[in-house]
């Protein structure tokens, strides 16, 4: 019984590290798998398919025959390691009931992994509908990527690329405003707009849409130039994404935090000054710019400015701009080269503490919460400042001025000798 049994308990133990082998990699590439979908770029291409897009005024045909063809070889060129999704908005209701007209926003292709086949044969059967629900259709593409294939916990770039005939329909649903909302949640997600044959009620308003969250606006009147804009915009997603780092400025100088080179983000209250630090070594310049959004409603009339003062409370450079109230974001910049000697002629200058000074005079609409801050993103860029001899070369001409010198000699010889010439022609010419 005991010299029969081994045998059976010898191939038990074989097939299960069998299993065991089979297994393993297969959790080890299963978690590989779930890590690059989850870091992978992501897009959900929004498009308008209401009634108006029937209009044939792109290149002979109709405005949704044009946004067909660009989908198609955009699906065809979009990069593997990007996952791609499609929602409608105004494609199923052809009614006239507002509310239902409202509501009308479909996923078309769910954002994930890209099939083409079935990318494709889904654009197929859109056809110009109904109403234009741009605000809803944004919030139910800002969720479609928590929702989306593999995308529960993704950390890489999200960017929803929307595509319209027209300014929505929907009131007082207003899309600026839903954007806004989308920024305010700090997700990381851009919002780039395209308008196929624009006016201006909806260039504003799309225009809008997209600063709001750092995106794009742009005018489309060309299929080619809808093809090659959205395929650009796919591209884009793909890049590395610089992720800022949050930092709490302070109300001084004495208190800032000290930055290194890099991108950094904070939130700044109305009528708010923040400060920070950064070291300057000689033979260095140090490049910086803030950027702050206006990510509710605002009266208009406003500006930034970002200063550049020693520890001592000296203004050395400022940068400043003033908006009015036609754009969501308001950015300035400034430099300052550290030079490589001091005054005292030993050759030598001691690394310098520049304080950075950032505020900005918006003011809150009448009603709207003044909490938290407004979103401030500032870069900080510390590189090998220019040569003494680029310093020179900077001077007009540089080593042009030894050629032009000698252009001007030569000319100036030239002419001499050409009077010299004619004058003794002449003399010979009446001597015989």
């Amino acid at each position: 019984m005991i010299t029969r049994q081994r045998p059976a308990v010898g191939v038990c133990v074989l097939l299960a590290a069998l299993l065991a082998g089979l297994a393993f990699p297969s959790t080890a590439l299963a978690d590989e798998t779930d890590e690059t979908t989850a870091t992978a770029p992501k897009v959900n291409l929004v498009l308008d398919v209401s009634g108006s897009m029937r209009e044939r005024d792109i290149d002979g045909q109709s405005r949704m025959a044009a946004a067909k063809q660009a989908f198609n070889e955009v699906l065809d060129a979009t990069p593997e390691d990007v996952q791609l999704g499609i929602r409608t908005l105004g494609a199923d209701y052809p009614g006239d009931d507002k509310q239902r007209g409202c509501e009308d926003t479909a996923q078309l292709y769910p954002v994930g992994p890209l099939d083409r086949t079935e990318a494709k044969t889904a654009v197929a059967t859109l056809a110009p509908t109904g109403w234009t629900p741009i605000g809803p259709a944004l919030l139910a593409a800002a969720d479609d990527f928590e929702t989306g294939t593999g995308t529960e916990t993704g950390t890489g770039s999200k960017r929803i690329v929307l595509i319209s005939d027209g300014e929505d329909t929907c009131a007082p649903l207003d899309p600026c405003e839903v954007a806004r909302e989308i920024a305010a949640k700090g997700i990381g997600l851009t919002i780039d707009t395209l308008g196929l044959v624009p006016n201006t009620k909806m260039r504003q308003q799309l225009s809008c849409i997209a600063e709001a969250t750092g995106g794009t606006y742009t005018s489309i009147e060309h299929t080619d130039e809808l093809t090659d804009r959205v395929n650009q915009l796919v591209e884009r997603a793909a890049d590395p994404v610089v992720t800022p780092v949050a930092v709490e400025g302070a109300d001084r100088c004495a208190g800032a935090p000290a930055l290194e080179s890099g991108l950094y983000t904070d939130r700044q209250d109305f009528g708010q000054a923040r400060w920070y630090r950064v070291d300057i070594e000689p033979g260095k310049e140090l490049r910086a710019s803030v950027s702050v959004a206006a990510d509710r409603a605002v009266n208009p009339d406003y500006g930034v400015l970002l200063r550049a003062v020693t520890a001592s409370g000296r203004e050395i450079v400022r940068g400043e701009a003033a908006g009015t109230g036609r754009t969501d974001v308001i950015s300035t910049g400034l430099r300052y080269p550290k030079a490589e000697s001091d005054d005292d002629g030993d050759g030598t200058a001691p690394a310098e503490t520049v304080c950075l000074q950032v505020t900005s005079s918006f003011t809150a609409a009448s009603g709207v919460q003044t909490t938290p801050g407004l979103p401030l993103e500032l870069t900080v860029d510390v590189v090998d400042g220019p040569s003494p001899a680029a310093d020179v070369a900077a001077f007009g001409l540089g080593r042009g001025w030894w050629l032009l010198a000698a252009l001007v000699l030569t000319g100036f010889v030239a002419g001499l000798l050409w009077g010299w010439i004619s004058r003794w022609r002449v003399a010979v010419w009446r001597t015989s």
